[in-house]
């Protein structure tokens, strides 16, 4: 099962190095999916993976969705 935590801990590691701020914030996260930062507090409460914004945000910042979700590193995609 792909945990909420584990994929809001990989965009925020992403926002910290693009953002290069010192501490990234929830509202930070969801700005970056382009997601209401009370929408993103309520699926954060219901551990509810907003798929089609990490899609886009993932295209958008050039990174594999899988090593968002799965922490699959591209070399092991077949």
């Amino acid at each position: 099962m792909i945990d909420f935590l584990e994929v809001s801990g990989r965009i925020r590691t992403i926002l910290h190095t693009t953002l290069q701020k010192e501490k990234i914030y929830d509202r930070d996260i969801a700005h970056a999916l382009d997601l209401d930062p009370q929408y993103y507090a309520v699926i954060k409460k219901r551990k509810k993976i907003p798929y089609e914004a990490i899609a886009l945000f993932c295209k958008n910042h050039d990174v594999s969705i899988n090593w968002i979700l799965f922490e699959q590193k591209p070399q092991l995609i077949k």
